[in-house]
């Protein structure tokens, strides 16, 4: 769709019954409101995408960014806790992770799930996340900060982002992405920051109980689809329905559609809308479907983000950021939170030794039939270095072509997924 995108000031009201609620389009309309003169900053923006996409080239313009450049964007996780539950794992972060890099280099398994006739539009972005690796003042870091706090939920008013009102302050938005997590008012899974906004507020927030895809994370919203649809908002993506009926979203690869899906729609869903007998591209990670049911950004959608990295435009500075690379740290980074094991009935999960310096054992002692399992091997950055399956109640694995460090291992059976820490050395 050939559009110019402007920030819609009067907000749909939407019908909360067990669906995605994104605050996004809210959020910026009361930064607007508090600050008229941002506009300049989000039309500027806009104004840039639209050069690279088409008079400069998003793929070899003098100013744009080679579309098979590898993108690093270091993340920062600020968790927001009040109990214990909320105050989630290292574990469930890492599986956040994963999940964002799986979905941005459509290296996600449930991509077979798109219809033929938009699966040839979805492609890998080229962009990958990391647990920043060096702190704003240079020292080693893991990437998470946990702090307490005495507020019991979040508005849609930043002060998560604040440490003078229960929040935490966000480090420098110019070398990192700030994720914050905690909880969050009514039904709200999250919100994200547009191009253009204020240093210090600049990132997204996330539900405590929408983020990655283990420990708090709860269906239909537990397969890290939240994190990905914000930071798509965050990287200039807008609802593919464009916040209004029939609207544009500045793609010119997603169909026209009348408004927001939610839950499992059955392909094609067709409306009033629809250029054509497909319908809506429903299972596109920008717009309010299950977590399930969501799997591809397209070929225009990439372009429109990989243009905020362009020479002037908002997100150029990521690209000389070296924060995911710990050798430029100049202290050891915090120790990764221990790992709480998940229990099955009947089942009993070993991983020795531990540390380990070559070959691990993976022992599953069960009183039952033997179920296979997916073994998958995360390391501290939350990237996928072994995938493989068990088959027998014990299994070996040679880890000696791996880096010493802290890893971890999750096994899953069914719905249910064993992980503990490992320590290579």
């Amino acid at each position: 769709m050939k559009a110019i995108i402007t920030i819609l000031i009067l907000v749909s009201s939407i019908t909360v019954n067990a669906q995605r609620i994104c605050g996004s389009l809210e959020y910026t309309a009361q930064l607007l409101k508090s600050n008229p003169s941002l506009q300049n900053s989000f039309n500027k923006v806009e104004k840039e995408i639209g050069h690279i996409k088409t008079g400069r080239n998003a793929g070899t313009g003098a100013r744009g960014v080679n579309e098979n450049e590898l993108i690093s964007i270091p993340v920062v996780i600020h968790v927001l806790y009040k109990s214990t539950a909320q105050n989630i794992s290292d574990a469930q972060i890492l599986s956040q992770m994963v999940a964002l890099n799986n979905d941005y280099s459509y290296q996600n398994d449930d991509k077979k799930n798109a219809p033929t006739v938009f699966a040839g539009l979805a492609t890998d972005t080229r962009i990958k996340f990391c647990l920043a690796q060096v702190d704003p003042n240079g020292n080693r870091t893991n990437g998470i900060i946990r702090k307490h706090t005495t507020e019991d939920r979040f508005l849609l008013d930043d002060a998560i982002k604040t440490s003078a009102k229960g929040g935490d302050d966000a480090w420098d938005n110019t070398k990192y992405l700030n994720v914050w997590v905690g909880r969050l008012s009514g039904s709200l899974l999250g919100y994200a920051t547009p191009p253009g906004a204020p240093a210090n507020l600049d990132g997204l927030v996330i539900s405590y109980d929408a983020f990655g895809t283990t420990g708090t994370a709860k269906a239909p919203y537990n397969k890290g689809r939240t994190a990905t649809h914000e930071i798509g908002h965050w990287l200039g993506l807008v609802h593919l329905w464009g916040d209004t009926q029939c609207g544009e979203d500045g793609v010119d690869d997603t169909p026209k559609q009348k408004s927001y899906n939610v839950g499992s729609p059955v392909f094609p869903h067709v409306t009033t809308c629809s250029p054509n007998a497909y319908g809506d591209m429903f299972m596109n990670f920008m717009d309010y479907t299950d977590d399930a049911t969501m799997n591809m950004f397209t070929v225009g959608q990439k372009a429109r983000m990989r243009a905020l990295f362009a020479d002037g435009n908002v997100r150029n500075s990521f690209l000389s950021s070296s924060a995911c690379d710990s050798n430029l740290a100049s202290a050891p980074a915090p120790a990764l939170q221990p790992v709480t094991l998940a229990t099955a009935t009947a089942s009993t999960f070993s991983v020795y030794p531990n540390p380990v310096q070559s070959t691990i054992h993976i022992e599953f002692k069960t009183t039952v039939a033997f179920i296979v399992k997916s073994i998958h091997i995360f390391n501290a950055n939350g990237l996928l270095v072994y995938k493989g399956q068990m088959n027998k109640e014990k299994m070996d694995i040679n880890l000696s072509n791996l880096a010493n460090g802290v890893y971890i291992i999750k096994v899953t059976e069914g719905t249910t997924a064993f992980t503990k820490k490992l320590v290579k050395q």
